[in-house]
C-alpha cells in the first residue's frame, strides 16, 4: 500500500521531534511506499537537512511554518465576501467555546449544542480551504485587516467568552498571527488526484497542525485518515504558553481544542501513545471504539549488554538521566538525597544529561549550588581529597560513553519529573534491568506496571524512604530489576510498534472503499479491479487496466505555491522524487 505520513517539526529532518519514530517505521515497514509530508519550524531544521530515507519514501513534499509567506494574491469582490464570512464564523466558534473543552457547549450548553458548535467549525475550515483551492491561498488574508477585525467583532459579539471579551488589540493581532501560521496548510497544493489524493492513507505523526492536510486530503479525496499522538496538542498549549494574556491563552486553546476534536471525528482510527495521552483524547472528544494505544517502539539493543549483567552495578549508587529542566524537579530530588544520605552515608547520586535550552542552563546552575550547599565535599581522611556524594555529568565521555552506561552504573534508577509525557529514559531503565523510583506524572504507572517504586511528585520525604528501602534490600532490586526488564521486551520494542502499525493499516484499508477506478482498454470500469492487496509489490491486477481518479484527474491551480517539491540532493540522499500518481 501506498501511505502519506505527515509530520510537523519532525522527520526528515535531522533535529526533529519524533524523528526516530517515524524513521523505524518506515524502515520496519518495508515492503510498503511512504510519501512524505514534512511542515517545518524553524529555519535550522532547514539548513541542517534531512536524515538519510530508505528506498521505499517515494516522494517527500515539505512547507515552512517558520517564515512569513506573501502570496501577492488579490481576492476580487465575490472571494473577499466567502472569506469574511468563513473566518467570521470560525472566529464566532472560537469566542464562544467553551476554553479548552470542546466536548461541552459554551456556558455548559448541552450536548446537542455541542454538536452544533463543532458543524459550525468543520464548515468554517472547510471552507476556508476550498477558498484557497479556488483562489490559490490563503495567506495574505489570513494577516488581512479583514481578519483581525472578524476576530474582534466575535470576542465583543453577545454570548461571547468572558476572557474573549477582555481581548485588546495587542491580543487580537497575536491570536490572529497564530492562527495564520496554525492554518497555512490549507493553502497547500496538496490536495489533488496525483499528489495526497493518490495514496491509500494518510497517517498524521501529530494532531493539532500536522493533522490538518490529513483532514482535507479526507475533505477532497476522501483518503482515510490514522492520527498518531504521543503528545496533545491542547495539552502542550497549556504547558507552554503561562506568560500568555487570559484573552489569547482561551482563544488558541479553544481553536486547538476545535481542531482536535475535528480531527478525531474524521479519523478512521486514532493510536495514542499511552493511556495519559489516551485520556486527554477522550476528553477532545474523540470516540472510544477509534482508540488503540500503541506504545512507542524503542530500540532494545544498546540496553543488552547491562541488562543481561546486573550485577556490575554499584550497590550504592543512585543514578538520574534525562534533560535537565525545571520540570524534572531536580531539587526536590537534591532535598531527598540528604534524606538518603542521613539513613545510608555511602550513597551516591549521579545526575547524567545536560540542559534544555536557556532556562535549563540556569537550572542547571541552581542544581549545582544547591548540591554544594547541602553536601560539602567529604574526605575520607585528614590527608584525602575531599569529595561531592552528588556528581553532574553527561554522556559521550570517558566514564559514561552512553546512556546503557550511565543506567548500568548505578544500581537505582531516580525520576522525579512533575510533568511528563510517556517516559522513555524510565523505559531504557526498564530495558537495562534497574529497578526503579518514580513520582506519578504522565504515563509513568502505566510504563512500569507493578515494577517499581513510584510516590507522588514534588514529596522529597516520600521519595527518600522508597530510595532507602531499595537500598536496603538488595534481592527485592534484583527481583524488580528482571521484571521490568521482562516488561519492557514484551511491550515497547520496535517490533512491537511495527506489527501493531501494520495490523492497524491494514484494518483501515480493509473497511475503506477503493477510491479509484480501473478501466479496461475499452474505458470500462473493470469489475474486481482493486483487490486489498493493489498496492502490494507484485502484479495482482491486469497489468494492463489504467487507473481513473473518481470525479476526473485533479485541476491544475496556477496560484504560486509555496509548498516545496523535493530535490534528491538537498535530502542528503540518492533518494528520488516520485512523481506517479499510483503505482
Amino acid at each position: 500500500m501506498r501511505i502519506g505520513l505527515l509530520t510537523e517539526g519532525g522527520y526528515p529532518y535531522v533535529s526533529g521531534e519524533a524523528g526516530l519514530w517515524c524513521d523505524r517505521l518506515v524502515r520496519g515497514l518495508e515492503q510498503h511506499e511512504f510519501d512524505l509530508y514534512a511542515l517545518s519550524r524553524s529555519e535550522s531544521e532547514e539548513t541542517e537537512g534531512w536524515v538519510p530515507l530508505p528506498p521505499q519514501v517515494g516522494r517527500v513534499r515539505t512547507a515552512p511554518l517558520w517564515e512569513s509567506v506573501d502570496d501577492h494574491i488579490v481576492y476580487g469582490r465575490r472571494a473577499r465576501r466567502r472569506f469574511a464570512e468563513c473566518y467570521g464564523e470560525l472566529a464566532t466558534v472560537l469566542c464562544t467555546a467553551g476554553p479548552g473543552n470542546p466536548s461541552a457547549g459554551p456556558e455548559g450548553e448541552p450536548e446537542g449544542q455541542s454538536s452544533l458548535e463543532a458543524d459550525r467549525f468543520a464548515s468554517a475550515l472547510y471552507g476556508l480551504a476550498e477558498l484557497a483551492r479556488d483562489e490559490g491561498g490563503l495567506p495574505t488574508a489570513l494577516r488581512s485587516e479583514t481578519a483581525v477585525r472578524a476576530l474582534e467583532r466575535a470576542c465583543r459579539a453577545p454570548g461571547a467568552h468572558r476572557s474573549a471579551r477582555e481581548a485588546r488589540v495587542p491580543d487580537l493581532l497575536t491570536v490572529t498571527a497564530r492562527l495564520e501560521r496554525a492554518l497555512r496548510p490549507l493553502s497547500l497544493d496538496w490536495y489533488e488526484d496525483d499528489d495526497l489524493g493518490s495514496v491509500d492513507l494518510c497517517h498524521a505523526a501529530s494532531g493539532g497542525t500536522a493533522a490538518l492536510p490529513g483532514l482535507l486530503a479526507r475533505h477532497f479525496c476522501d483518503v482515510p485518515l490514522l492520527v498518531t499522538e504521543y503528545g496533545v496538542r491542547l495539552r502542550t498549549h497549556y504547558l507552554t504558553e503561562p506568560d500568555s494574556s487570559p484573552a489569547i491563552r482561551s482563544l488558541l486553546a479553544a481553536f486547538h481544542g476545535r481542531l482536535a476534536a475535528e480531527t478525531y471525528r474524521r479519523a478512521a482510527v486514532i493510536t495514542p501513545g499511552n493511556t495519559h495521552a489516551r485520556r486527554w483524547q477522550e476528553r477532545c472528544g474523540a470516540d472510544r471504539a477509534k482508540l488503540r494505544t500503541v506504545h512507542p517502539g524503542m530500540d532494545a539493543a544498546p540496553f543488552a549488554e547491562a541488562g543481561e549483567s546486573p550485577e556490575c552495578a554499584d550497590p550504592q549508587t543512585l543514578v538520574w538521566v534525562g534533560r535537565v529542566e525545571p520540570a524534572k524537579d531536580l531539587v526536590s530530588l537534591l532535598h531527598a538525597f540528604a534524606e538518603i544520605r542521613r539513613a545510608e552515608p555511602g550513597s551516591r547520586l549521579r545526575i547524567v544529561g545536560g540542559p534544555s535550552g536557556p532556562e535549563g542552563a540556569a537550572y542547571l546552575i541552581h542544581c549545582k549550588a544547591l548540591a554544594a550547599q547541602l553536601f560539602p565535599d567529604e574526605a575520607d581522611g585528614p590527608h584525602a581529597v575531599g569529595r561531592n556524594p552528588v556528581s553532574f555529568e553527561e554522556t559521550g565521555g570517558p566514564e559514561l560513553p552512553s546512556r546503557a552506561d550511565a543506567y548500568a552504573s548505578g544500581a537505582l534508577v531516580v525520576l522525579s519529573s512533575v510533568v511528563e509525557g510517556f517516559p522513555a529514559g524510565l523505559v531504557e531503565a526498564m530495558f537495562c534491568g534497574r529497578a526503579t523510583v518514580s513520582t506519578d506524572v504522565g504515563a509513568v504507572v502505566e510504563a512500569i506496571g507493578g515494577t517499581g517504586l513510584v510516590v507522588p511528585p514534588r514529596n522529597p520525604r516520600a521519595l527518600a524512604e522508597a530510595c532507602v528501602a531499595l537500598l536496603r534490600d538488595p534481592d527485592r532490586r534484583a527481583r524488580l530489576g528482571a521484571a521490568a526488564r521482562a516488561r519492557a521486551l514484551e511491550l515497547f520494542t520496535v517490533e512491537q510498534n511495527i506489527t501493531a502499525f501494520h495490523g492497524i493499516y491494514l484494518e483501515i484499508l480493509s473497511r475503506t472503499p477503493a477510491r479509484r477506478v480501473l478501466l479496461d482498454d475499452t474505458g470500462e470500469p473493470l469489475p474486481f479491479g482493486v483487490p486489498a492487496e493493489a498496492h502490494v509489490p507484485g502484479r495482482w491486477s491486469d497489468p494492463t487496466a489504467r487507473v481513473a481518479a473518481r470525479g476526473g484527474p485533479g485541476t491544475a491551480r496556477s496560484g504560486p505555491g509555496w509548498a516545496v517539491e523535493a530535490e534528491p540532493a538537498r535530502a542528503k540522499t540518492s533518494v528520488a522524487a516520485s512523481e506517479g500518481a499510483a503505482r
